[in-house]
């Protein structure tokens, strides 16, 4: 056990699909753990989102770098004999079944937990495990829908959308994650394992805490915190600011050069810029349109402003700043060729060519997991 690898040793059996349970694994096996992939014949359904790279995609990449994977079909006793023996040695066995499923192909808690009594068992769901709701199938956008995510982004055209990236998904990732580690850490102490339950729902309530208690405060119409603070069009892009104080506001009209809009005593405060906010983004669209985003990138930062161009992914990974923290690691995928993968907060990167920097193709470790199980 290190720094660098905590959780050397512990072992863990993934019998979850998609990217929620999987991003989870992923992060327990950079964090040192032997992580065993179990996938049904055909592939984790990650592996068919998106552009396909042989038996890859970007979803199944990210989700599964540094674990080992075996190809069982749970529906056949040999293949459900197999699992047993993983989890009967397993720390901790992870599934993202529909509720009921697990227990139906003889993976479920109870039957696990009754021939490995200190094994913590993670389930990952849409919906959680009982409700009218629970046997719904459900990916991240529609919990986006569900849960109102949808709702608070509505385009100029007034249509709620979806986020792109998939915030639901990674956000139940992330508790799941802390769960696990959680009850690794309860569980030197405690004679017997336990079950954890996390669903796409609860992540996606727990990230919207804040607008969720400030809804409800205010009968459904939450007023903006920070006045102006947007995305506002360039001469040849986008910019976006926060004026976080009264003061902001001031330095920002100074710097887009509108000293009657700074003057006027409709936009002196925050609470009085909120109740004129259509006069005033007249004015700021207007100023921002007469200058480049690299000029007022220039000016903004000199006064102080909050802001940043609206880059895309790929002006993104272009930034100085990334190299200057080691934020990416650019590793070598079999089959596929240089990744991006952003280094895990804690941990050193992995080397490429290392196991922690490589995603198993399907059912890839087949024969040495069957021979440690003898």
């Amino acid at each position: 056990m290190s720094y660098a690898a905590p959780f050397e040793g512990l072992r863990v059996l993934d019998l979850s699909q998609g990217i929620a349970g999987p991003y989870a694994g992923m992060l327990l096996a950079q964090h040192g753990a032997e992580v065993i992939k179990v996938e049904p014949p055909g592939g984790d359904w990650s592996r068919t989102l998106g552009k396909r790279y042989g038996d890859h995609t970007a979803f199944s990449i990210a989700a599964n770098l540094g674990k080992r994977s075996i190809a069982l079909d749970l529906k056949h006793h040999r293949d459900r004999a197999i699992a047993h023996r993983l989890g009967a040695r397993a720390d901790v066995v992870m599934e993202s079944f529909r509720p009921g499923v697990a227990t139906r192909l003889g993976v479920g808690y109870m039957e696990l937990s009754a021939v490995n009594p200190r094994l913590l068992y993670l389930s990952v769901s849409g919906f959680g495990q009982s409700g009218p709701e629970s046997s719904r199938p459900a990916m991240d956008p529609i919990l986006q829908a569900f849960t109102g995510l949808m709702a608070m982004n509505k385009g100029l055209d007034g249509i709620p959308h979806r986020v792109v990236p998939i915030v639901v998904d990674m956000t139940t990732a992330f508790y799941a994650f802390q769960s696990i580690v959680v009850a690794l850490y309860a569980r030197r102490d405690e004679t017997a394992g336990r079950y954890l339950d996390t669903s796409l729902m609860q992540a996606a309530a727990g990230l919207q805490v804040i607008h969720l208690m400030a809804h409800h405060l205010e009968n459904g119409r939450m007023r903006p915190a920070l006045t102006p603070s947007g995305s506002y069009a360039t001469a040849d892009g986008w910019m976006y600011i926060v004026t976080h104080r009264d003061v902001d506001f001031g330095r920002l009209c100074e710097t887009l050069e509108i000293p009657e809009v700074k003057d006027d005593p409709r936009f002196t405060t925050n609470a009085l810029r909120s109740q004129h906010l259509t006069v005033l983004t007249e004015a700021l669209n207007a100023a921002f349109a007469r200058c480049t985003t690299e000029q007022l990138a220039k000016r903004l930062r000199e006064a102080g402003i909050m802001h940043s161009p609206v880059n895309d992914y790929l002006d993104f990974l272009r930034q100085p700043q990334l190299e200057a923290t080691g934020l990416i690691a650019w590793l070598d995928q079999p089959g596929v060729g240089q990744v991006p993968v952003p280094s895990v907060p804690g941990l050193p990167s992995p080397l490429s060519g290392s196991a922690r920097a490589k995603a198993p193709s399907l059912d890839e470790h087949r024969a040495e997991i069957l021979a440690e199980l003898g």
